[in-house]
């Protein structure tokens, strides 16, 4: 039997609002922890941005890797539970994107309230991929591509920093090799793709995959390049807070 003192992991960066009308959870990508939303609103709208941190990074740095999106996905719903009591979405850039993905096929699964939508920007269906440049570098180039990324979130990419965050970029890029899905998967609800006119990471014209999963999928490309996001544009945050209050008044009182 485990210890019944030992303390349950916190997956978010911050506790949850209870007086939040929906909540959307969004999921760090390769090699980055919850931070990287630091210049995102806390709110969009009545709907509260839920920032999710997983295992190996920040201010979970001593807890194991979670190696597999499956893993991760089964982890989290254990957590999450809780705050799944009002309308709530997923969103997710790059690979960020594809945790999000397995959440919803758990979730439904397990009978468990289902997102109003998920949000993938910059990230092919999960049944086309494994895609994208980062799972053909070595390990000479993930470290290149490290200090790029340290330097457009604002950091100094020193050796030391590189040193500690490589090994965790190299975990993360497994753990999306891992996830192969073979046939386009059932997603029971709306899907947003969003694209970027200058991303040569992940070309919008790669992104038509998502139409294949779900019914309801509306497809926008937006200008800026693979890490425009990062800034919160005022174009990207209109175009979730679209489709999230949309879908967050359908359970609202009149």
């Amino acid at each position: 039997m485990g210890n019944p003192t030992t303390k349950k992991p916190n997956w978010l960066l911050r506790r949850p609002d209870p007086d939040a009308g929906a909540r959307l959870f969004c999921f760090p990508y390769s090699g980055s922890g919850a931070t990287m939303y630091e210049r995102w609103p806390r709110r969009l709208g009545d709907a509260e941005i839920c920032l999710v941190q997983p295992p190996g990074r920040q201010n979970r740095i001593r807890e194991p890797h979670y190696e597999t999106y499956e893993r991760l996905a089964a982890e989290l719903i254990e957590f999450l539970v809780p705050y799944l009591d009002r309308p709530f979405a997923f969103f997710g850039h790059c690979s960020g994107a594809l945790p999000g993905v397995e959440v919803t096929r758990q979730l439904a699964a397990a009978g468990l309230p289902l997102p109003r939508r998920l949000f993938v920007s910059a990230q092919v269906a999960p049944h086309d991929g494994p895609y994208g440049g980062l799972l053909e570098q070595d390990r000479d180039g993930l470290r290149k591509t490290l200090a790029e990324l340290i330097t457009t979130m604002g950091g100094t990419p020193s050796d030391a920093l590189l040193d500690f965050g490589l090994d965790l970029l190299i975990r993360d890029v497994e753990a999306n090799k891992r996830y192969i899905v073979p046939a386009p998967p059932d997603i029971p609800c709306g899907i947003t793709a969003i694209g970027w006119r200058e991303d040569q990471e992940i070309p919008f014209s790669l992104m038509g995959g998502w139409h294949e999963v779900t019914a309801d999928c509306r497809s926008v490309l937006l200008d800026g390049g693979h890490f425009s996001f990062l800034s919160a544009p005022e174009a990207l945050l209109a175009e979730i807070a679209r489709d999230l209050k949309t879908d967050a008044e359908i359970d609202r009182p009149a």
